[in-house]
């Protein structure tokens, strides 16, 4: 479970590389740049930075072989089980390196009764001064051979910073892990943020794809927009770099570096 908590973690926070800035037409001819500022790129990216770690805990309780009644413990978190799902409360701890995370979910289970999906519901939720609101719905299976697991997240959720700002996240985002001589990850999904009046959406076209031991996405495709203006940004054949093209509306490209 160790090992499997690192991958799933280190699958969330990668799809973290999707953009660092991208340009919009402004007539048939000419691409304007548009940067993408530090505040905006990580109120992109906070939802699941900030809660990766929540996601993983609930996914660790929900596994856990557990009946009505039952309470599994251990130094940071408790759950007290039922038979539409469990109460799970943070005491107040630091989890994989977060800020202090204090507050009770409520996780039910998926009302067919299907293994390995849930609920998860955040009422006034707290990591440091970070509070959050909102809904994530959680569905994971593996293969028939148990070498691959595929861990799949949509949210509604409100995220507000400490200094007051609103970020509000909403979609579904899929991560498969192969466990392999090359252990692989893909990445799947589309997800909208809102963050100061601004709306970022991304689509996934083709999975963004890398192995594990890659700190950047190798190959795979998406579309980001920035209230409607829209690039196009491709991370290349497979080649473990930091480079991706961006591709404006008017057909020109454009080659950047993931990293300053």
């Amino acid at each position: 479970m160790k090992n499997l908590t690192s991958y799933l973690k280190k699958g969330i926070l990668l799809t973290g590389v999707l953009c660092m800035a991208y340009s919009c037409s402004d007539d048939d001819t000419t691409a304007q740049e548009v940067t993408l500022s530090q505040t905006e790129l990580k109120a992109v990216l906070e939802t699941d930075e900030i809660i990766g770690d929540i996601d993983l805990a609930l996914f660790e309780l929900s596994s856990n072989d557990s009946s009505t009644g039952k309470t599994s413990n251990n130094d940071c978190y408790s759950a007290v089980y039922s038979d539409t799902g469990y109460v799970a409360t943070f005491n107040n701890c630091v989890l994989n390196g977060t800020d202090n995370v204090n507050g009770t979910l409520s996780v039910t289970y998926d009302q067919q009764g299907e293994t390995g999906s849930f609920t998860a519901s955040y009422v006034d939720f707290y990591v440091g001064e970070i509070k959050i609101n909102g809904t994530r719905s959680f569905t994971f299976s593996t293969n028939s051979d148990d070498s691959a697991i595929t861990f799949e997240v949509t949210s509604d959720m409100t995220v507000e910073m400490e200094d007051g700002s609103i970020i509000a996240d909403s979609g579904t985002k899929s991560t498969t892990i192969a466990f392999n001589d090359n252990s692989t990850y893909r990445i799947e999904g589309n997800w909208t943020v809102v963050f100061e009046g601004n709306t970022y959406n991304v689509n996934v076209n083709s999975a963004l794809t890398s192995e594990l031991s890659c700190a950047y996405v190798s190959s795979g495709d998406m579309d980001v927009s920035k209230n409607g203006l829209s690039v196009n940004v491709h991370f290349g054949d497979g080649t473990c770099d930091d480079i991706a093209t961006l591709t404006y509306p008017n057909g020109v490209e454009e080659e950047i570096t993931l990293e300053d």
